[in-house]
């Protein structure tokens, strides 16, 4: 990794052809003569800064989502040292600064309901202070796509940098990945196979360094997907996080952000609609999360792309799984960066992907890939040997069940299942269909559609990772490990199973959701993208007349209630009403 290899190259004259600068934002604040740009510069002066900092040099805020309660991004403040040294280096001025901080493994109802609030939070603290660019410090799961949202609505130049998987987990002699082998460990001991010592030695065996999940759940799709949209430096998305070219990288972002600001290089220039497709084949082709679903079609609201639920089948109908990465595949990001990482697999994708995208290096995606090889192709196969066949991707399925859509990730599916007709068993909450699920004597077979409702956006709310609902201690028992799931909620990126997510309009919004009653025939139909169920209109509209929106406990105050206010539904990314679009970098009126 090199300078060179991340577009370093001081070409700020070609990419900034036929723009006109402006000043430095930062002025506004540090040049005025009189008492406010007094009253900037002493109290800065506190931090013991030189004169010189004042003086026309680009001010780079480095947005911080380290917290000891977000374990993913708790090496975060150390990485952000070396984006410093590499601002200073360049000739800018680095203030570090924290916001809120979304850590999926702890927060309830779930870290979702965060997304919002701190891309909120880094709205607002980009426009209203004295900054010319910004680089964005961020990895777990909702950190990412918030920090990319609040960035693009203020429009600064900014360049994101993610913290980098956690190494392999290590169980006897073999690997676990975070999330995956959870899910895996845990329905093993409810099947009675394996003993309550075991889960525990494995629990202590799966998160053995600092760095966000290692397999390719949302944290590392989300990563590398905002590399190939151009937001993050090439190579650098899969770097594990105790590598020491990640503290490299976050040192030529450093440098890097400030040519950016004297290119006026920002986010609308990147965030294209070519850049949304290259995200959602990326996506296919890695095998990546459902969540990418959602936080895409949020950021494109944000910057202005038509981009639409269905694009994410459309898209990918021609893309097969490259990367045999768990949950669809075997390997963790060790091996798959050890094997040609990103760079890699933009070779193999080739022109599956928009290669004349501009990024942040201001040179453009095949430019910034060229000549890069596949090391090993047991792990980022050719397109001639895919992991998965093309369209293997999320597949969109409509249908009275779901008007406005639903999502199915078929690389992580059973292929018996994707066809499938099965009476429905209808629960009201999770905490019911958990209770029930350990019931001996619960009446369930493996042929029956498991319909978990009120888990939506508005009604957990907050649309928790818990489609993937375990299944019934029962069926478990009885050697099957896979049935029919479908509700309105997401999962995580390192779940996998027949699971039916993001059914839209979702219950608590009164959709047919809300409608479905156990004893119901329901029908999936994945290659024909169909999601029904067997009740007449007339019946719907009897059922629908007697429905009445649930109740929310403790949301009837502060950020939930304005959450559930204003959120929209998840074919429109989830995000609040009045977040859409961009404001960008207005200078505020003074303060003194």
């Amino acid at each position: 990794m090199s300078a060179v290899n991340l577009g370093s190259t001081g070409r700020a004259d070609m990419t900034t052809a036929g723009i006109e600068r402006s000043p430095l934002r930062s002025q506004t604040w540090f040049g005025d003569a009189g008492k406010t740009g007094f009253m900037h510069r002493s109290w800065l002066r506190s931090e013991g800064l030189p004169d010189d900092s004042f003086e026309g040099r680009p001010v780079i805020g480095i947005a911080n989502s380290w917290s000891e309660l977000t374990s993913c991004n708790v090496h975060l403040r150390a990485l952000a040292e070396h984006v410093k040294r590499g601002i200073w280096q360049a000739g800018g001025v680095p203030f570090e600064f924290p916001t809120t901080s979304a850590g999926e493994p702890l927060v309830r109802p779930t870290a979702m309901l965060l997304r919002n609030l701190m891309a909120m939070d880094l709205e607002e603290t980009l426009r209203m202070n004295p900054l010319d660019g910004v680089v964005l410090l961020a990895g777990c799961d909702k950190t990412t796509p918030a920090y990319l949202m609040g960035a693009a609505s203020v429009d600064l130049p900014a360049l994101l940098i993610t913290g980098g998987p956690m190494m392999n987990g290590q169980y006897r002699g073999t690997d676990i990945g975070s999330g995956t082998s959870v899910w895996r460990f845990t329905e093993a001991h409810r099947a009675g196979r394996i003993s309550a010592d075991e889960v525990r030695e494995a629990e202590g065996c799966m998160a053995r360094s600092q760095g966000h999940c290692m397999t390719m759940g949302t944290a590392s799709t989300m990563a590398c997907v905002s590399e190939y949209m151009g937001m993050q430096l090439p190579g650098t998305a899969a770097l594990l996080a105790g590598d020491s070219r990640r503290g490299t990288a976050a040192h030529l972002a450093g440098r890097r952000i400030v040519e950016m600001v004297a290119e006026d290089l920002r986010p609308s220039r990147i965030l294209t609609r070519g850049a949304f497709e290259n995200g959602v084949r990326a996506n296919a082709a890695l095998g990546g999360s459902t969540n990418a679903v959602i936080h895409l079609l949020a950021l494109a609201r944000r910057v202005g792309v038509e981009l639409t639920l269905d694009d994410f089948d459309e898209l990918v109908r021609d893309v097969p799984v490259l990367a045999d990465l768990m949950p669809s595949g075997r390997f963790l990001m060790n091996e798959f960066q050890d094997a040609g990482g990103t760079a890699g697999l933009a070779e193999t994708l080739g022109d599956l992907l928009h290669r004349d995208t501009l990024t942040v290096t201001g040179r453009t995606l095949g430019e910034n890939y060229l000549g890069a090889q596949v090391w090993n192709r047991e792990v980022i196969r050719s397109v001639d040997d895919p992991v998965k066949p093309a369209g293997s991707g999320i597949a969109v399925l409509r249908g009275n069940l779901a008007p406005r859509g639903a999502v199915i990730k078929q690389s992580a599916a059973t292929p018996e299942l994707m066809v499938h007709r099965g009476r429905a068993l209808v629960w009201d909450s999770l905490q019911q269909y958990l209770a029930d699920a350990d019931d001996p004597e619960l009446d369930v077979h493996p042929d029956d559609v498991l319909i978990v409702r009120n888990v939506g956006p508005r009604g957990y709310p907050g649309m928790p990772e818990v489609g993937n609902m375990p299944l019934p201690r029962k069926i478990l028992q009885s050697g099957v490990s896979d049935m029919v799931r479908i509700s309105d909620a997401r999962m995580s990126g390192t779940s996998y199973g027949t699971v039916v997510l993001h059914v839209a309009p979702e219950a608590a919004a009164g959709g047919p959701l809300a409608l479905v009653r156990t004893g119901d025939v329901v029908e999936l139909d994945v290659p024909a993208r169909r999601l029904h169920m067997e009740v007449d209109e007339v019946e719907l509209e009897r059922r629908r007349a007697e429905w009445s929106e649930p109740h929310v406990p403790y949301a009837e105050r502060g950020w939930i209630w304005l959450y559930r206010e204003h959120v929209l539904q998840a074919d429109e990314g989830c995000d609040l009403d009045f977040l859409q679009g961009r404001t960008g970098h207005p200078v505020g009126p003074q303060a003194f």
